[in-house]
C-alpha cells in the first residue's frame, strides 16, 4: 500500500538514537524535543516491569473495569499514585488527554459558569464543552481580568476555572492561589497539569505542591506520557470527586483502560520518582544553566519554573536561517507549530540527562547566532 502523501508533510518520523538523541536525515542528532524530562521512557526498569505485567496479565483487558477488565495492577499503581501525590484519591484512565474530560463529565450541570485561561490546552477547550454551562475565557495567567468577570457571577453563582498547571510553551504556571482567593468557597479548579506532575516541586507532585494548594477545591489531572515516562492518564482529587467520576462519567464507564504492561511501567515510575528526587535537582540545574547562559549571550529568556527554553519570537528570514545552523551543529531543530495559520516557535526542552557538554554546544550556537541579528 502507498503511503499517504499528506501524511509525510504532517509527520517526520524520529528514531531514538540514544538517551538524548535522533536520527534525522541519515544523522544523529541531539534533540530538545518532546516532554520525556527524565528520560524514564526509556529506562529498562520500566521496559522490565511492562514485560513482567505482559506475562502475568496479557496485553489487553478488552472490557470496562467496571465488567470484566478490572486487574490488580491498576489498583497498584492508584495506591501508589495516591501515596506519592498525597491526595485522598486516584483515578487512572487510558489516556491523558481523557483526564480532564472524564472529570468535566462528572461534574456536568453542577457549575453556573467557567472561566478558561485563553492559552488552555485543547483537552480542557473539549471538557469546557462538556460542562454543560456558559464558558468564557479570561486572559492568560491574569487573575485580574479573572476577577472582574468572577465578580459579575450573580444569584446561585457556582463557577469552575480550567487552567493548565505548567504551560508548554514557555514552562510557566498558574496562579492557582490566586485564583482561589477569587472564588467562592463552592467553586472549584479543574486541572491539566500534564506537564506538571512528577516533575514540579520538591517532590515531584506537580503545581499544586509548588502553589500548595491541596486538592479540597483543586481537581488535578495528568499524564503518565511525560516525567513518568510511561503512559496513561490520572486523575488526583477527593475521594468523593473519583467517586462521582465512576458513577458519571463515560470516559471512565465505557472506555477499556490501559494495557495492563502500561500500567506496570506506570508503577516502576513512580518507585524511582519516588526515590530518585535528584533527577529533578539535575533538571533544575540544567536548566539554570542554559537560561543563564543564554541570557549573557544577549537572549531575552523568561524564567520559569519549568525546564523549557522558549526563544523570543524571531522573523520568518531569521527562523529558516537559524534551523540549518542548529543542524550543522548537530542538534535536531525543535521548531514547533500548531496548525498552518499559528506562529511558530522554537522551544528546547531540558533534560535531567542532558549533558555539559551537549548544554555548551547549545549555547554556544544561539549566542553565535544572536551576535548577526536583532531580537525585540
Amino acid at each position: 500500500m502507498k503511503s499517504n502523501i499528506a501524511d509525510k508533510t504532517l509527520f517526520t518520523p524520529l528514531p531514538s538514537a540514544g538517551t538524548n538523541e535522533v536520527f534525522f536525515q541519515g544523522r544523529k542528532l541531539v534533540h530538545y524535543s518532546g516532554c520525556d524530562y527524565f528520560r524514564l521512557s526509556l529506562d529498562a526498569r520500566l521496559a522490565a516491569a511492562a514485560k513482567k505485567s505482559l506475562a502475568e496479565t496479557g496485553l489487553n483487558v478488552a472490557a470496562s473495569r467496571l465488567t470484566t477488565g478490572d486487574r490488580a495492577i491498576y489498583h497498584e499503581l492508584e495506591n501508589r499514585l495516591q501515596k506519592f501525590f498525597r491526595c485522598e484519591a486516584a483515578l487512572i484512565l487510558s489516556d491523558g488527554y481523557l483526564a480532564p474530560l472524564a472529570a468535566a463529565q462528572a461534574f456536568a450541570g453542577e457549575f453556573t459558569h467557567a472561566f478558561m485561561d485563553e492559552r488552555a490546552h485543547g483537552a480542557l477547550v473539549d471538557a469546557a464543552n462538556l460542562l454543560g454551562c456558559p464558558v468564557q475565557k479570561f486572559s492568560h495567567r491574569d487573575p485580574a481580568d479573572l476577577g472582574k468577570k468572577i465578580s459579575r457571577g450573580g444569584k446561585n453563582f457556582r463557577p469552575v476555572v480550567l487552567t493548565d498547571g505548567m504551560f508548554s510553551a514557555d514552562g510557566s504556571i498558574a496562579p492557582l492561589r490566586a485564583y482561589l482567593k477569587l472564588l467562592p468557597r463552592d467553586g472549584r479548579i479543574l486541572l491539566d497539569d500534564a506537564h506538571g506532575v512528577g516533575l514540579l516541586g520538591a517532590n515531584g507532585r506537580g503545581t499544586v505542591e509548588l502553589e500548595n494548594t491541596g486538592y479540597e477545591r483543586v481537581i488535578q489531572c495528568g499524564t503518565l506520557s511525560k516525567a513518568f515516562g510511561a503512559f496513561g492518564g490520572i486523575v488526583l482529587s477527593t475521594r468523593a470527586v473519583r467517586e462521582k467520576i465512576l458513577a458519571r462519567s463515560r470516559s471512565f464507564v465505557g472506555a477499556t483502560p490501559l494495557p495492563p504492561p502500561l500500567a506496570g511501567a506506570g508503577v516502576a515510575a513512580v518507585k524511582i520518582l519516588t526515590a530518585e528526587k535528584s533527577r529533578r535537582k539535575r533538571v533544575q540545574a540544567n536548566t539554570h544553566w542554559l537560561r543563564s547562559a543564554l541570557q549573557k549571550g544577549g537572549w531575552k529568556i523568561s524564567e520559569t519554573p519549568g525546564p523549557i527554553v522558549r526563544l523570543p519570537d524571531l522573523a520568518p528570514v531569521e527562523e529558516s536561517q537559524l534551523k540549518p545552523i542548529l543542524l550543522a551543529a548537530g542538534i535536531y531543530p525543535p521548531f514547533l507549530k500548531y496548525g498552518a495559520t499559528a506562529k511558530g516557535y522554537f522551544r528546547f526542552v531540558i533534560s535531567s540527562e542532558h549533558t555539559p557538554e551537549q548544554l555548551k554546544n547549545l549555547a554556544g550556537v544561539l549566542a553565535g547566532f544572536i551576535s548577526t541579528i536583532e531580537v525585540g
